[in-house]
């Protein structure tokens, strides 16, 4: 990745879930994942939709997620999530 995704992603992973309008988040219902594409596509597509896939919002729930530092990464974790949609 290049410094400016790298930059980014710091930036939305930093996101205060306390201060955050949740109405600007993405509501992951709304999220549609085309099964027939291949893994590495249907994660692009859905960071395009999601918008940051660290803070999200469920209905009216407001969604932080945090990803344990020696776990997988976080390319793994969405991988794994689209393989079972």
């Amino acid at each position: 990745m290049d410094n400016d995704t790298l930059q980014k992603l710091s930036e939305m992973q930093n996101v205060d879930i306390r201060t955050v309008n949740k109405e600007d988040l993405v509501d992951l219902n709304s999220v549609k994942i085309d099964e027939t594409l291949p893994i590495p596509e249907r994660v692009d597509s859905f960071i395009q939709q999601i918008k940051n896939p660290y803070c999200f919002r469920i209905g009216d729930v407001a969604v932080k997620v945090v990803y344990k530092e020696n776990g997988p990464t976080f390319q793994q974790n969405i991988e794994e999530a689209l393989r079972i949609v």
